[in-house]
């Protein structure tokens, strides 16, 4: 961008986004692609010399965009994702608690798998165009599975609203967060871990408070109804006991707050990046 500041650029016509490759235009040198292999390969572009670079850069776990103009490839612009410093703690306890962590990415095979193997990632899915992240979901939901998509970009809307819980990352896209059911507000990926901690510590409560709302009232209904004469219940009583288990669901519920989301602070002590996941469970993600 430095060097470009002073060069007169003529502002390119016919622009064209093109899906899961990359982009194309016009310019006075020719048309431009702007993109993956995918894209070189669809338009019969040989990277020549350029191409042990690209494979090279590939291998070292970064995405590699190709640049071509009039015919030719003239370079290549290596980019790395961002570290998630608690990513890959997330990933270590979510498998510890037996729940599957699946990468779903529109990288390449090499980068992906590099990447999955630093987080302790084993299943990956790699050169997933923007349309396919739904299917893929679907693919996982119909082998039986409970599915949770963690993901951030425009593209990963329709497979958050597929999946049976959405994880939106809350510096994504805004269509992310409306699309998600769940939006980590300091886009710390260890926070999915709390949520459904704190989503099981929330069903708990929900069975308790009905078993303790059933039982009272198995019991207390045929006493105040003189079922189990000469064992009754006064109206002043049956009314004072009604109050008093509504008041012991409450405190019960209100019980929830001591919840202990673990690991959250020591966690972001470690380091390691997250690329775009579907957490998948045989029970409940």
């Amino acid at each position: 961008m430095r060097r470009a500041a002073n060069l007169t650029v003529v502002a390119p016509t016919g622009f064209e986004s093109l899906d899961g490759m990359g982009a194309r235009a016009e310019t006075a040198g020719g048309t431009v692609f702007l993109g993956n292999r995918l894209l070189m390969d669809t338009q019969k572009l040989a990277l020549g010399q350029l191409e042990a670079e690209a494979t090279r850069l590939q291998g070292d776990g970064r995405t590699v965009v190709h640049v071509a103009q009039a015919a030719r490839v003239i370079g290549l612009i290596a980019i790395a994702d961002a570290i998630r410093p608690t990513a890959k703690a997330a990933v270590a306890k979510l498998r510890d608690q037996k729940i599957e962590v699946v990468m779903l990415t529109g990288d390449n095979v090499a980068t992906a798998r590099r990447i999955a193997a630093d987080l302790g990632i084993d299943s990956v899915l790699a050169d997933v165009l923007p349309g396919q992240k739904a299917d893929k979901v679907k693919a996982l939901q119909a082998a039986g599975k409970k599915v949770g998509m963690v993901g951030d970009g425009v593209n990963d809307a329709p497979a958050l609203t597929q999946a049976n819980v959405g994880f939106a990352i809350g510096a994504g896209t805004d269509v992310a967060m409306e699309s998600a059911d769940v939006v980590l507000m300091k886009s710390d990926p260890y926070d999915i871990v709390a949520a459904i901690a704190l989503s099981r510590a929330t069903v708990r409560k929900m069975h308790q408070n009905l078993w303790w709302a059933v039982g009272y009232n198995v019991i207390a209904f045929p006493l105040a109804a003189g079922v189990l004469y000469p064992f009754v219940l006064s109206p002043e009583v049956a009314a004072l006991s009604m109050s008093g288990s509504t008041l012991i669901v409450a405190i019960n519920a209100l019980l929830l707050k001591r919840t202990k989301l673990e690991g959250i602070k020591h966690a972001r002590l470690q380091s390691a990046p997250l690329a775009d996941a579907p957490v998948s469970s045989g029970g409940a993600a």
